[in-house]
This record gives C-alpha cells, structure tokens and sequence, in this order.
C-alpha cells in the first residue's frame, strides 16, 4: 500500500506540473505575480474580507483597524477557520513608535473545571482523551476582547465603522468560495449533531451552503451590531455572556459568566533570533512560534542555499531538525503564567549548537527526546495588513478544529472553540489541564525586520504545519531567492507524528508529506534514510505575506494558492 501511495502521488505530481501554466516571468512554480502597491495592501484568505480591508484604509483607517474589519468578515464568510467563538493574536508594527507589539488574545480553561471534575466527566463518557468537540473543550473565547484591546491603543475609526463592512456582508448575505464551501459541508456532516450547530451553519438546518450560493448569518449580525455599540463589555457581560453561559450550562459545561468577565488579552514582548541577517520575530508560548526560531537556529548551521530546495539533503536536515524542535514543543511549551518556560535558552544559538550535533546526514532518527535548555488539525485564518503611515499587522484567528467544538450558543450567529482539547492530562507535565489556565496554541502570527526596520508581516495557517511551513516560507527567501509569492507557491515538506502537548508521544519516526515538485530520486532516497510516507491531504497549511522596500516604502504582497483568498492594494 505504501508502494502504491508513493507511486499515485508521483504520477499526480508528475501531472500536475507538466498540466501547469507556463509563466513568461518569474519562476515557474509561481501560481501568480507580487501585488505592489505603496498606499495600502491587505491580504487575506477571502477576497472579500480583503476587499473590506481596503476600504477602511480607504476612509481612513489604520492597518489595525483594517485587520480587524476583515477578520469580522471572515468570522462571517469563513467560519471554517475563524470567528468570535475562538482565540488570536496579533503582533504589530507602530510607525510612530518604530517598535513592535505582542498581543496574545487567548482565553484560558473554565475556573470551576478542576482536573479532577474533567477526568470524572471523561470516565462518564468512556474516553481517557479530552474530547474533540462538545461543551467539555469549550475555552473562554478571546477574539472580541483582542480586537478591542487591539483597537483601543492603535485603532483610527471607530468600531461601528470598522464592523460596518461585515455586519453589512451579514444581513444581505455573501457568496461561498470554493475552498470554503468544500470544508463547510465536512463540518456539517462532522459536527452537525452538536447544539445548535445547523441552526446556525446549515441551510434550512439540514445541509450546508455551496459554493457560489448566497448564505446570511442575520444572527451574526446582531452580535456585531451589539459589539459596536456596547463594546467588548457588550460580549464578556451581559445578555450574550449569559446566553453563552447558560448553554454551555445547558449540554453539560463548565464555562460561566465568571469565566467571561475575567477575561482580558495581554500585551508580549515578542521575541526573536537573528538568521543570516534578519531579526525573525515570535510571540512567546503558550503558542508554538518559538518553535520557528529553534527550527532556523538549527538549520542556519547549514549551507542550504549550496543544497537547493529540491534537494535531499535539504529536506532531510528539515525534517531531522523539526523533529528535535517538536519534542521541545511538546516538553516545555505551555501557559507561562502558570509554568516556567525556559524561553531564551530554547532559542539561542548555543542551545542549537548542542541539539544540531544530534542530526544524523544520512538517517532518519526515529526517537528524540527533549534537550536540556538549562545551556547559557484544525484551520485557522491569518491575514496581514500594512498602511501608508508604515504600519503593519500580523494576525492570526482560530476555533481549532476548522469549525471548533461544534457548539453554537443560540442566537448569535457564532460557535465556541475547542481549545482545550490540547491540555495533556498527565500530572505534572507542563501543560497539564488547570483551571483559569491557557492551554498550549497552535496559531502563530510572524514578522521580520531588518536593521531594526519594518520588513515582512507574515503567517501560515495550519495547526502543527504553521511553525514547519514559516520556517520554509523564511528558508525559500533568505536561503533560496525566492520572492514573497513564490516563497509560498513552493512544494511545503510536513512531518506528522512528533510527540505532542497532549501528552502523545512520537511513532518510529512519525510521517513525512511532500507537495508535487520533489523528484523520484528525492523520494527514494528520503524513504532509504529510513523516512516514511503518507499524503498530505490538504494539509500543507495558507500563507499570506507583505513585505516592505525600505527605501521606497512600497508594500509587495502575496496569497496562498492552496486557499480561496487573495492579496490587493491601492
């Protein structure tokens, strides 16, 4: 069976080169040319949350009140991904005061869901595993109090012009996308047994909208409508806070209206590491971003430009190095307010000195364990705007699971995340589950500067994809040449399999995906070296980026071509 799966997915890569189009200029893999423009550009995983954008910067907003308009519209036009049930985060550059700020918009675990109250619900419902969907991994929703806590440091318009475009797309209702219409009619025979899930998602509550057909949220709408005259207070208290809690109550949670008015997001320091020139920047866990610059560290000891990014011995030292670095993911990230996290021994350079010494040239490695630092499935949407005052935004939003936990609080046009599916259960481990805890994160907002600039805003959606695909997206420019489309057009390599926060651990060697664009050779050689093969199933994650000239100020943009979105400027 192994055989014939390599042997289809050559035949298919083979075909689908050959059946590309052919490019006058650029390079031939690239699926479109850079957007450039000098007085705005957004781009995102819809065009019409990026056309949303655009108009804001138009009557005069700001990149942050850009990103957040079009992160409304996709809550509403993209719900397999995003949504005011779930989490983000957001790193942005201020022009004014040349400096970069964290944001992390995540919510944190029910206070009266002890770990000994969870372990007996599960024993009730005959699993050893926090379930996928349901009211039981239902985290307190940080969205609306990050767009909020965003907006009100950086923010332009006001809130009621900045959620117009979407409440508007709400109540008279948008065309499905391709992309999104195919993951939307999964989640509706996935979840469609959860509350109130197709009263909220499905036409006529049996089956979901299809691609080209026009689908209102007017629930969804209402609860914009409350946020822009009531402000974040509007959602963490009051009538759709108890609406929440109360049907959480209902099917059997935890998560109360106490849960929701303590929440607030908190301002980070983001941290970086310095690659072959460029400072790569990343929000300190509970995300997984560390994970990109532990993943650069390593691999800068190499001279992968000499290799080539067709080359084997390049997505071997790839997948050896993401193998090291996920078990340090799996061993030390977690919420640092309740764990320590020996964040600056993890990504320095001296740390990756040690740990480079462990890859092996020629065999794949089959068990790692965690180092020693003490040395001194789900969809997801990312968009990136940038302004002509020089301000950028990286944001990234997710439920977890495409559509999260499936439970759909009635009336109000959104479901709840499933974030806390990723507690591990096993005591003492640093992501153990706790109450009031953040649980471990998948989504990742990049950024790079260069010589203390401004220089590419930058995100690959895709839960344990994202930190392996933006160290590719980083590798493809620096290493390769490539420019910021073609850096996301390129064939992605993923490995699966390495130990988790959960708990899990790694599998003889965990398994490798490969796009079209790696030759026979290359996978005969991988799999020689003792690598195992599986499709990848529209797993290789959705990138969007802009980078900026610093001499000119004009923004080049890119969209991911494995999704529906798309970037433009003005």
């Amino acid at each position: 069976m192994l055989k014939l799966a390599i042997l289809m997915f050559l035949i298919f890569g083979v075909c689908s080169r050959l059946g590309g189009a052919d490019r006058v200029t650029g390079r031939p893999f690239a699926t479109r040319s850079v957007v450039h423009a000098k007085n705005g550009i957004a781009a995102t995983s819809h065009p019409l949350a990026t056309q949303a954008a655009l108009d804001i910067l138009k009557r005069g907003g700001n990149a942050i009140d850009a990103a957040i308009a079009a992160n409304a519209c996709l809550g509403l036009m993209e719900p397999t991904g995003s949504g005011i049930g779930g989490d983000m985060y957001a790193i942005v550059w201020d022009a004014k005061t040349k400096k970069l700020h964290g944001l992390n918009g995540s919510g944190r675990s029910p206070r009266s869901l002890t770990l000994e109250i969870l372990e007996a619900e599960l024993e009730k419902l005959g699993v050893t595993e926090i379930p996928k969907y349901g009211v039981l991994p239902v985290s307190v929703p940080g969205a609306v109090d990050g767009w909020f806590t965003l907006h009100e440091r950086f923010g332009a318009l006001p809130m009621k012009d900045v959620l117009a475009p979407a409440i508007s797309y709400a109540e008279e209702g948008f065309p499905l996308t391709e992309l999104i219409a195919h993951y939307w009619d999964l989640s509706v025979k996935r979840l469609g047994n959860q509350p109130g899930f197709l009263e909220t998602f499905a036409v006529d509550g049996k089956r979901a909208p299809r691609e080209g057909e026009m689908f209102r949220n007017p629930a969804l709408a209402k609860t914009y409508r409350a946020l822009a005259e009531g402000g974040r207070d509007a959602f963490y208290r009051g009538e759709i806070a108890e609406t929440i809690a109360g049907f959480v109550k209902k099917h059997g949670g935890y998560l109360s209206i106490e849960d929701l008015a303590a929440h607030k997001s908190e301002w980070v320091e983001p941290v970086s590491t310095n690659y072959r020139g460029v400072d790569v920047w990343q929000l300190p866990p509970n995300g997984q971003g560390i994970a990109v610059l532990q993943i650069l560290n390593l691999l800068e000891g190499y001279n992968l430009a000499g290799w080539g990014p067709e080359s084997v011995e390049y997505v071997h030292t790839f997948l050896e190095a993401k193998k090291l670095v996920f078990e340090d993911r799996a061993r030390y990230y977690a919420d640092m307010a309740m764990a320590q996290v020996p964040v600056e021994a993890l990504i320095s350079k001296e740390y990756a000195t040690e740990r480079r010494k462990l890859i092996d040239p020629k065999k794949a490695q089959m068990r790692v364990q965690a180092g020693n630092p003490a040395l001194e499935h789900g969809d997801t949407i990312y968009l990136t705007v940038a302004d002509r005052h020089g301000n950028m935004v990286s944001l990234i939003q997710s439920n977890y699971r495409g559509m999260g936990s499936g439970v759909c609080p009635e009336g109000l046009g959104f479901g709840l995340q499933d974030r806390g599916e990723l507690f591990a259960l096993e005591e003492g481990h640093q992501n153990v589950y706790a109450p009031g805890k953040r649980p471990f994160h998948t989504i990742i907002p990049g950024f790079v500067t260069k010589n203390g600039e401004p220089w590419f805003s930058f995100g690959v959606m895709g839960g344990a994809t994202q930190p392996q695909a933006q160290a590719q997206v980083i590798i493809n420019i620096i290493d390769f040449g490539m420019n910021v489309q073609e850096a996301g057009d390129w064939s992605r390599i993923l490995h699966q399999g390495s130990s988790q926060p959960t708990g899990t651990t790694m599998i003889d060697g965990g398994l490798v995906s490969l796009e079209q664009g790696y030759g026979e050779e290359v996978l005969a050689e991988l799999k020689k070296r003792g690598h195992r093969f599986t499709p990848g199933n529209g797993a290789f994650g959705g990138y969007q980026g802009i980078m900026r000239d610093p001499l000119t100020g004009v923004y080049s943009g890119a969209s991911e071509s494995r999704k529906d979105g798309m970037a433009a400027g003005y």
